[in-house]
């Protein structure tokens, strides 16, 4: 059963860009698929971007493509989402999530096809 851990949520200006990290506890090459969603105050969570276990597909929600980058560093189990051109509406709670590649059914863009989660880090677009 894989951790998550996520990192780099701060307060940053309008325009200006953050990096944020998910750690895995584990081996994540080719083994999990992972996803960025996020969750502002009281609306539902949605999807931000998805790269798939290999790292040689990704996807993207229409307010991030464009703007996000999600990578993956094998060598460090950890999957990244650059984010550029920050909006105040960007403002949210961002969660990475992970699924067995052998294991997943449903879609990509769905909360319920992942079965693990991070604890979220908090992202405010504010000037």
């Amino acid at each position: 059963q894989v951790t998550l851990v996520e990192s780099g949520g701060e307060l940053v200006q309008p325009g200006g860009s953050l990096r944020l990290s998910c750690a895995a506890s584990e081996r994540i090459h080719n083994t999990y698929m992972m996803g960025w969603f996020r969750q502002a105050p009281g609306k539902e969570r949605e999807f931000v971007s998805h790269i798939s276990e290999t790292g040689d597909s990704t996807y993207y929600s229409g307010s991030a493509q464009g703007r996000f980058i999600i990578s993956r560093n094998s060598a460090k189990n950890t999957v990244y989402l650059q984010m550029n051109h920050l909006e105040r509406e960007d403002t949210a709670v961002y969660y990475c999530a992970a699924v067995s590649a052998r294991k997943f059914t449903g879609s990509v863009y769905y909360p319920s096809s992942y079965h693990y989660w991070g604890q979220g880090t908090q992202v405010t677009v504010s000037s």
